[in-house]
Parts: structure tokens; sequence; C-alpha cells
């Protein structure tokens, strides 16, 4: 501001505020015309903080995304070289690491492709999908499609009739990939509690608007208060080990948060340790015409 007083020139600068939080402003000054006093100048602050996070997250994404692929990359190599040393005339050992190899290519594409839906979900969420979908019968093509998981963990799946019609403006695809994440993840971490739960219930917001809640509930080992903030971010694991011994890429309930932003619903999520979890998606319930008499 002096350098403007002094000089007249328009300057322009980039500054940060590191109290109470880091911030990150561009400053604009300019001095006013000669019917004022000379002194006189206009200064316009552009709030730069939502592109220095945006920045910082796209940093650390890569980084995990390549340290994530790194593993199994590095995995498949060992045992290529393996194979093609020691192991060339071994068929016992041949048999029991393409086997590991191929768990370990499995791995690498779902990652590529959740980091592939994540991106596609980003570019597009600002998009509010409008089509009317029933979430009953895309809860029981789920709860099809993960029948032979919940037999091999001995989890029995109990899906309630909704009282109210489930139905939701929306992408099917879309909210499918988001059920499936919840319950697939139900039948792995809490299996222990032989029994997964889902229910339908209304709501409304805070302005009065209908709202359906979809609950996916399973009475497994729980989650720590203390991981619960985090559990929607990239590649946050309770238990790392656990997770990658699942098959798990570390991205599917960031996946699920985006999906939803998109549908302009939410995700809460309850737990305590030892008591199980409870998972809940809040979306806006569709406009049905009234039935005629």
């Amino acid at each position: 501001m002096r350098e403007v007083a002094a000089g007249g020139e328009a300057r322009s600068v980039e500054f940060a505020q590191r109290v109470p939080v880091d911030r990150w402003f561009m400053a604009h000054v300019r001095p006013l015309g000669e019917a004022l006093p000379a002194a006189s100048m206009l200064l316009v602050f552009h709030d730069l903080t939502p592109l220095h996070r945006v920045e910082e997250m796209r940093a650390d994404f890569v980084a995990n995304a390549s340290h994530e692929l790194r593993t199994p990359l590095a995995a498949l190599s060992g045992f290529i070289d393996t194979l093609q040393g020691s192991a060339r005339e071994d068929a016992q050992a041949r048999t029991r690491f393409l086997a590991i190899m191929k768990t370990q290519a499995s791995r690498m594409a779902r990652l590529i492709d959740d980091l592939l839906s994540l991106s596609r979900i980003e570019l597009i969420e600002h998009m509010h999908p409008d089509a009317p979908v029933d979430l009953f019968p895309v809860l029981r093509q789920v709860l099809d499609g993960l029948q032979t998981l919940a037999a091999d963990r001995g989890v029995e799946i109990a899906l309630a009739q909704p009282s109210v019609p489930a139905i939701v403006p929306g992408d099917r695809d879309e909210l499918t990939r988001v059920f499936e994440n919840l319950v697939e993840n139900a039948l792995k971490y809490g299996a222990a509690g032989k029994r997964v739960e889902i229910g339908f219930a209304p709501a409304a917001a805070f302005d009065g608007t209908p709202e359906l809640l979809v609950a996916v509930r399973d009475y497994g080992p729980g989650i720590a208060a203390e991981h619960l903030p985090r559990l929607t971010e990239r590649f946050y694991r309770v238990d790392v080990a656990q997770s990658r011994a699942e098959g798990g890429t570390g991205l599917g309930l960031a996946l699920v948060k985006h999906i939803l932003n998109r549908h302009r619903g939410k995700l809460s999520i309850e737990s305590e340790a030892g008591k199980g979890a409870l998972f809940t998606v809040r979306l806006p319930a569709a406009n049905l015409p009234p039935k005629s008499s």
C-alpha cells in the first residue's frame, strides 16, 4: 500500500496468514482517481485458500496413489524374477506364486478402477442427477451380488421393507456403487458380528424438505472414535494390513462421499469399539406425483 501510494502504480501481491489457521490471499491494490484524496486507494482481496488446499490434496493424492500402486508392482516384479530364476522348475512354487501374482494384479486393477471412478465423479460432482431411482430394488441387486461373500463369512443379511416409497433423484449405477461399498465393508470388517441389517426411514431436512435415510449396521468389532472423522479421506485406513488383506484400496468411502455430494446427500458414521458400526446415507426424497383417487 505504501508503494502504491508513493508511485501511483497498481500492485498485486499474494500473502498468507498462519494464525489461527493457514489461509492464503491475493490482494489487488489500486490508487483511485485525482478527485479523491491522494492517499485513497481500492483494495480487493481474493481468498486463495481453497486453491491451496486442493493443490495440497492433489500432491498427497499422487504420492499415496504412487505408493499404493508401487506395492503390488514390486510384488509382481519379485515373483517374476523368482519364477525366471530359482523356481523355474519348481511346479509347486510356481502354482503358489502365480496365485499370489493374480491376487496382486487384481488388487492393482481395483485400485485403478477406483481412481478412475473417483476422478470421473469429481469432474461432474456439481451436476446433480434427477432420474427417479427406487433404492429397494437397488439394495436387493447389491445383496444378490454379495451373497457369495456373505456365505463365505457366515454373515446373515437382513433387508427391511421400506415403509415409504424409497425413491430418490439420482443415478442408479452410482447409487449401486455406494451401497456395494457400504455393504461389502460391513461383510468384510463386521463379519465377527455374523449379522448385517439394512433399513429405511423417512426424514426431513432443516427446511422441511423430505429425505430418505438408508442405514447399514453391522455388529462387528466397531471403530474407535478417533478414526471416525477421517474414514472418508482417500487412502485412510483404520488397519492397513487388514484392509490390504481384504483387497481394499482405501478409496471406497471417499468414492461414497463424492457420489453422495453429487446427489446432494450425506454419509454419517456412528461406532464404538466393540459395538459394531452404523453407516447412514441421507438422500433427498423424490417429489412423487399424488395418487389418483
